[in-house]
């Protein structure tokens, strides 16, 4: 996690502190800043904590290596005897890390360093920035940092997770107020939860939005912050938090840009999610029947956000104990056809495409029998 808590006794930092005089290590108080440097072993590392560019960057430095060798242990058998697509080595001259790929990419194409991907979008980034490109423009060229140069669709899993981490590393020393470090914080969160560290992802996403609101952001963006802490509280059982977070934001994106906006269509699945989990089954059906036929003629049948209402609604109609035997043949019959399409556009190893056939296989073998 970034540090949000203090280095002695793990308490939340909020927005006061005490720090070290020489590395700016943070801490609750003076008292753990004392224990630590006696007993903590604080002492030994605070000069090689300075020169490593201070507390946060040492830190992100070291998580962002720990994360590169997970990602490419996780990859080891796809990526065996590929190239870099980038630099077109197996082994990063540099840092001699081997290879990734956590998109949509499929035979032979995708495979990357994480250094080589965190390259592109940097300079990408700073191209932006030299040319002066408003907000919004570098906000989209900001999505690089998680987005695959060939086939368009975002990283998953680890390899998310590690260009979180090189994304926050090579922003984390801008001031607060920079664009670039806030997107770094809103990656790095990301990249946390999708690899499943839900409380380091809850630490990131909490300051995130505490940042942004100090800030003075528009809503529009602390409603994707607020969005994102939802599903982290969700994940981490806390539901009722998540249903009323979830709920807020997709009423203030609605609000903001209509019923057929991408962003508010994101909120309905997120909100429809909330909804099931509490087993109110009625209002999320009632709210994914409104937009199923908005995205599927906004954004198309085989958009990523078409595919989750469609797959959320399959998975409400199943889970409602109300269910028909026709509930669930529609259940059945749509989910086969989100898996079709999912393997076609993400291909076998996505986590969409690996959640919905897992659900198919479920509501395969407790489907009522078809009708003769």
């Amino acid at each position: 996690m970034i540090l949000t808590q203090c280095a002695a006794c793990a308490a939340p930092l909020e927005n006061k502190w005490f720090r070290c005089g020489i590395c700016k290590t943070r801490y609750c108080g003076q008292d753990c800043q004392k224990l630590h440097w006696k007993k903590g072993g604080h002492k030994a590392l605070c000069q090689q904590i300075k020169s490593g560019g201070g507390a946060e960057q040492y830190h992100a430095d070291k998580k962002y290596k720990e994360a590169v060798a997970v990602a490419v242990k996780k990859c080891a058998a796809d990526t065996k005897g590929q190239t870099c697509y980038i630099c077109t080595e197996a082994l990063h001259w540099k840092t001699k890390e081997g290879l990734v790929r956590g998109c949509s990419c499929r035979g032979t194409a995708g495979f990357a360093h994480v250094s080589c991907l965190a390259e592109q979008a940097k300079i990408l980034v700073a191209e932006g920035e030299e040319n002066n490109l408003g907000a919004k423009a570098l906000e989209k060229i900001f999505a690089r940092w998680n987005t695959c140069g060939l086939c368009k669709q975002q990283h998953h899993g680890v390899v998310f997770c590690a260009l979180g981490w090189a994304c926050w590393k090579t922003y984390v020393g801008r001031p607060e107020k920079a664009l670039a470090r806030r997107g770094a914080m809103t990656q790095l969160g990301g990249g946390l939860y999708d690899a499943n560290h839900y409380e380091d992802a809850l630490s990131v996403m909490e300051a995130e939005l505490s940042m942004r609101r100090r800030l003075g952001e528009p809503e529009e963006i602390t409603l994707k912050s607020q969005s994102n802490l939802a599903a982290t509280y969700a994940n981490l059982g806390r539901l009722e938090p998540a249903l009323r977070l979830r709920r807020e934001t997709y009423l203030g994106l609605s609000r903001l840009f209509g019923e057929e906006s991408e962003d508010t269509l994101t909120g309905a699945v997120n909100y429809s999610l909330s909804l099931t989990d509490l087993r109110r089954f009625e209002e999320a059906k009632s709210l994914l029947r409104k937009s199923i036929p908005v995205a599927r003629r906004v954004l198309g049948e085989s958009h990523m956000v078409t595919l989750n209402l469609r797959w959320y609604y399959a998975d409400a109609l199943y889970k409602d104990p109300a269910a028909t035997p026709d509930d669930i043949r529609e259940a059945l019959t749509m989910l086969e056809e989100t898996a079709r399409i999912a393997r076609r556009v993400f291909g076998t190893a996505h986590p969409t495409t690996i959640g919905i056939e897992h659900d198919l296989r479920v509501f395969r073998a407790n489907a009522p029998p078809p009708r003769a």
